[in-house]
């Protein structure tokens, strides 16, 4: 078996705990090459088309490919920044929070950020992290909710880069954290602010990403959780039954997947005389494409079309304050046991540099 290129092991060499956050990814620019590339690896994943390679290739290759691209390129063209994708820049941010937050809690990790695809990509992250001395990795994919289709294929990228090294850390994985109190907590009171600020409707849809109902079906318990976080939510803003709906939004293709379907749902509450719709995306704690576009536009106008008056969309999570400190908690306690070193050499005086610029742009 041949591995790939790794630093020379050094004796004496002071072992190091880093944390990798995984998001889903992007394109690197909105552009028709640049979207075919992302999704090309992206719906090549087996975890994430679920048919035969012999019926998906020609499909993939043939169709989709040739059609679908150009078309996601204009879409990210109207949610690209001058920092680039919303997703990645976002994520980005994030990490560089949760690394001054830990440091501050007595955990001066390697922070590093990585794409399920795309850039930058989880091996080359890996790589970087073990060439920093690495020897002990615990990875938090961006996904509350467990699915097969999103954590464990993040779990397929790690352990791919793992087969092919010889000097493999310890890792240890967080699968999810759909019920974490403190998750709710700063959902909900993203919520509050968002009311406070903008008025309360009397309607407030939480969308999911959705699935192909077969995942369901096969066992897959991500529906189940995507419904707990919505029921706990409900809970901590004491709404009723009749005041909030769970929906699922970003379907592909023609199969039936998990309902009730975002759109459609949006479309009926305008028809029935709705005025206001508010929205949230629990499984989402970065702003991204299904986000910004799918709901703030394309939801959006589904439901004004037809006849409602008012649209919100509150923002994910990103990196408020309180939805840091939530992952910070659950980080810290998946770190329980392992050793922890004091800073590397500079580590100090780098994190304060990124704390003093953070703190240029966002009081804690």
């Amino acid at each position: 078996m041949a591995f790939r290129p790794e630093p020379a092991y050094r004796h004496g060499t002071t072992p190091r705990t880093a944390l990798l956050v995984v998001n889903l990814g992007s394109p690197d620019e909105p552009t028709a090459g640049a979207t075919r590339r992302y999704l090309a690896e992206f719906l090549n994943d087996p975890r994430v088309v679920e048919i035969p390679r012999l019926v998906w290739w020609p499909i993939l290759n043939g169709i989709i490919l040739r059609t679908r691209p150009a078309k996601s390129a204009a879409k990210y063209a109207t949610i690209w920044t001058a920092e680039g994708s919303p997703l990645v820049a976002g994520t980005a941010a994030l990490t560089k929070w949760l690394q001054g937050h830990l440091g501050e809690r007595g955990h001066p990790l390697l922070v590093r950020h990585a794409m399920r695809y795309g850039n930058p990509s989880v091996s080359n992250a890996l790589d970087a992290l073990r060439a920093e001395g690495a020897t002990r990795v615990l990875v938090l994919p961006l996904y509350p909710q467990y699915a097969a289709a999103t954590t464990a294929s993040v779990w397929d990228a790690v352990s791919g880069w793992a087969n092919a090294a010889r000097h493999v850390p310890e890792f240890r994985f967080i699968n999810r954290y759909h019920d974490d109190p403190g998750y709710i907590a700063a959902l909900a009171q993203s919520v509050r602010d968002h009311w406070l600020h903008n008025g309360r409707g009397r309607m407030l849809v939480m969308s999911f990403h959705g699935l192909p109902e077969r995942s369901l079906l096969l066992g897959d318990p991500y529906h189940c959780e995507c419904h707990k976080t919505a029921r706990l939510l409900a809970d901590a803003l004491e709404l009723a039954p009749d005041e909030y709906k769970v929906t699922f939004q970003s379907r592909f293709g023609k199969a039936k997947w998990l309902q009730p379907y975002t759109e459609p749902t949006l479309r009926s509450l305008g028809t029935d005389g709705l005025e206001r719709a508010d929205v949230i995306c629990p499984g989402f704690p970065v702003d991204c494409l299904e986000t910004l576009e799918e709901i703030a536009q394309e939801a959006r106008d589904a439901f004004l079309a037809a006849g409602g008056k008012t649209f919100h969309y509150i923002p994910c999570l990103n990196d408020r304050p309180d939805g840091v400190r939530a992952l910070v908690d659950i980080v810290v306690r998946h770190l329980g046991g392992w050793p922890v070193p004091g800073p590397a050499p500079g580590d100090a005086e780098r994190l304060q540099r990124e704390r003093a610029l953070a703190m240029g742009a966002k009081d804690l």
